[in-house]
Formats: C-alpha cells, structure tokens, sequence
C-alpha cells in the first residue's frame, strides 16, 4: 500500500543512495510515506534518480562524499531544515575493490576503507543528536563477507568492520532509544560488479529484495529492535 506523505511524515536520509540497494530502499520508502534524503557522488545520477521517480515533493537529493565530514553534516543539516526531523539513516554508500591483500593493488584500498567503514561511522555521528528526539532507527548495510572469511578478502575485511561497528554502535545508543539493525545481503544482482564485466553465476538477490528486508527493519513497531539480518540467495553456500 502507497503511503501518503505529509509534514508530519517520518523522515530517512540513505547514503549511496542513486542506484542499487540504495534506490531500491529510497523508493521503498517513499512509498511507504516517508520524506527521504538521498545523498551520492554523482549529480547526474541522482537528478536521474529524482526524474526517474517524477521529482516527488517528499525526496531530497544531495551530492557528497560518504567518507568527508563535512558533507555528511551538511546532508543531515540540510534534511532537518527541509523536513523537520530525521527518524531514519541508512549506511548505504560502498566500495569494492574486488582484490587481495597479497595480489591486489594498494591504490584503491584507501577510498574502500574510508567509505565502507569509515562512512558509516560518520553518519551515525552526524545524525545521533536527530535520532534521540525521534528515537530512530540507524541502518547499516553490511555484506556476508563480514561473517564469512574470504581469501585475502580486504572488502571483506571492511565489511566485518561493519559487523563490529553495528553491535559497538547498539551498545552506546540503545539507552537513548535509537535502534540499530545491520542487513548483511549475499549476492545480489547491482552496480557492485560492474568492474568485473558480468554478474556471478548462480541465483542472486535483486535490490528490491533486500530493501525490502531494510524497510521491514526500520518499520518495526516501538520498542522492537532487529539487530542482524543476513539475507542471501537460495543456493549461495558462503
């Protein structure tokens, strides 16, 4: 069912959130009645993203960089002036390098760490002061290769920082009424292989599957917390 959204509608900010699992999750809950910030590098790709949806009233897009303060700061700065308050963030944005720690090259290892582990961090920072007066919801999206070690694996390595930095945040912010849940997809079918030239064999998830499990997350009733959930395909046995 299509929600309606109103001023007094919750409110979700979603790094990353132009294409992939990121969009996926923004039109869900756009949907779902909520105003929602996307926040990405790229300026095309987001006023795309805006067109695509028919440049809905409840949708903020904001070009940044997950990994720089600033811009994080600036993107829940500019989302509490234009709505009001902020009930939901999702640590969406990612990286992949798809090399090994033995074999890889050195010079993207940067960029993928302060993206993927860093840039949550950031976020969770920059909006906690917001999620304490709407007892929110703070979203990370992780990866199975934060639970299942992988050869030389450093995405992977990033992604069990994502695993620790979940429980670690829970820890701090339960007693002040913000949830914490970490999505942990397997395989699926987005941008995030495009530098290897094809999609992996076998059965993979699509985006909105795993929005969907984001949204189920965020949508819980008060008082209900989902910490951990690993989605992967049917068939995907690491």
């Amino acid at each position: 069912m299509t929600g309606t959204i109103t001023t007094d509608s919750p409110v979700a900010l979603v790094t990353g959130g132009g294409s992939g699992i990121g969009a996926a999750v923004a039109r869900q809950l756009l949907d779902a009645g909520y105003r929602v910030t996307v926040t990405g590098r790229g300026e095309a790709r987001l006023r795309g993203f805006a067109a695509e949806l028919g440049d809905p009233e409840g949708l903020l897009t904001i070009v940044g960089n997950a990994a720089e303060y600033a811009d994080v700061q600036a993107a829940v700065d500019a989302t509490l002036k234009a709505f009001g308050r902020l009930d939901t963030v999702v640590a969406n944005a990612g990286v992949a390098t798809h090399d090994s720690v033995a074999e890889g090259d050195p010079a993207g290892w940067t960029e993928m760490v302060l993206t993927n582990v860093l840039g949550p961090a950031l976020l969770i920072r920059a909006s906690v002061d917001a999620l304490k007066e709407t007892r929110g919801r703070i979203v990370l999206v992780g990866s199975v290769a934060g639970f299942v070690p992988g050869p030389g694996n450093i995405y992977g390595a990033t992604k069990w920082a994502v695993t620790g930095l979940a429980e670690n945040t829970r820890r701090q912010v339960t007693d002040w009424g913000i949830g914490v849940t970490h999505i942990a997809p397997g395989r699926v079918e987005t941008p995030f292989w495009d530098s290897y030239g094809s999609l992996p064999p076998g059965h993979l998830l699509t985006a909105d599957q795993i929005a969907d499990s984001v949204v189920w997350a965020v949508r819980q009733p008060d008082g209900v917390d989902v910490n951990t959930v690993v989605v992967r395909p049917i068939g995907q046995p690491n």
